[in-house]
């Protein structure tokens, strides 16, 4: 794990076990990597090019990476020259610019660890019409997660987002309805800060992802308080339905939660590496089906967003349709 990714709108995870399109063509399985500040990338790219890569992997092999990547957060920017020279040994070619990377790729792994960047360079993806995943976090505002989603739009560009924690075995077994509708959830994960980006944004979203894995979307309003040590978020869903996450800030908590169904209890257990998210990943590519919607990834950055509002009013609730309104404002006036 890197350390530092609307009532009406759920979306349940069985369409995943469903059969996809027919694979794209192996000359088409060519994936580009924008990004080589974060260790995702090197793993992604392991895991995909491996000469006995398991064939739920789809056939993809990373043949380009554009390194840049963070400008300003001294912890990505000191990764790059090490993992540009590392990658190259896995026979990936670094090119000079995202529209070189484009000419030589059929998709796309958005990698960049710094979110500020991710509009920027995913018009240039979505400019081109390449298919393309963007790794958390979507972006560093709502407002322009929000943005990202309607240039995809404009375009015509399949794209997801996400967490590799929302795949963890059990969370994509209550979703698929292990034990019946869920009543609540408590989830936790690490929430260390990085001052470029809103408190929860830069980690804690692994763990909030975790929370509307097993919530699904409907959120109403948003409380967050302080304890030594952690920030703890209390949302209320529609019915009265309660969920928590608590972010610490020493990074050691681990990940993991508890959901509350109608039918039964389950513990999410240990958090299971990357290897299922990089499954749907390559579904994804296959099938140009986002196995997440737009409409559930904004909603989990509002949350964060109204985390942070409740944070600066001393903890009263926030009205997390309010901040989704406001953020839709601002994000219709960014020219994309």
């Amino acid at each position: 794990m890197e350390k530092a990714a609307l009532a009406g709108f759920g979306l349940s995870l069985a369409p995943q076990v469903l059969s996809f399109a027919s694979a794209r063509p192996r000359d088409e399985k060519r994936v580009g990597i924008i990004g080589l500040d974060t260790s995702h990338s090197l793993a992604f790219t392991k895991a995909f090019n491996a000469t006995d890569a398991a064939s739920d992997l789809g056939g993809y092999k990373v043949v380009a990476a554009y390194p840049h990547g963070s400008k300003d957060i001294p912890s990505s920017v000191e990764r790059i020259p090490g993992y540009t020279e590392e990658i190259q040994t896995l026979g990936v070619e670094i090119v000079d610019s995202i529209s070189s990377l484009l000419e030589k790729v059929n998709v796309v792994l958005l990698e960049t660890n710094d979110g500020r960047l991710h509009l920027e360079q995913a018009l240039e993806v979505f400019k081109s019409g390449k298919t393309v995943f963007i790794d958390k976090p979507i972006s560093a505002s709502l407002v322009d997660a929000i943005a990202i989603f309607e240039a995809a739009k404009k375009y015509n560009v399949p794209v997801f987002s996400s967490s590799s924690l929302r795949y963890m075995e059990n969370a994509v077994a209550v979703r698929n309805g292990k034990i019946g509708k869920v009543m609540g959830a408590d989830t936790f994960s690490p929430a260390t800060l990085e001052p470029t980006h809103p408190d929860l944004f830069w980690y804690g979203i692994h763990g909030v992802e975790t929370l509307y894995t097993l919530m699904g979307t409907g959120c109403e309003t948003v409380q967050r308080t302080h304890t030594e040590g952690a920030d703890v978020v209390v949302g209320t869903w529609g019915g009265g339905r309660i969920g928590t996450f608590r972010g610490t800030r020493s990074g050691k908590s681990g990940y993991g939660g508890r959901a509350f169904g109608e039918e039964g209890i389950l513990d999410m257990g240990s958090y299971g590496g990357y290897r299922p998210l990089l499954v749907e990943i390559a579904k994804f590519f296959d099938s140009g089906k986002a196995p997440v919607s737009a409409e559930e990834t904004i909603e989990i950055f509002a949350f964060m967003q109204a985390a942070d509002e409740s944070k600066k009013i001393n903890g009263h609730a926030v009205s997390l349709q309010a901040v989704l309104d406001k953020g839709r404002r601002e994000a219709a006036q960014i020219s994309i």
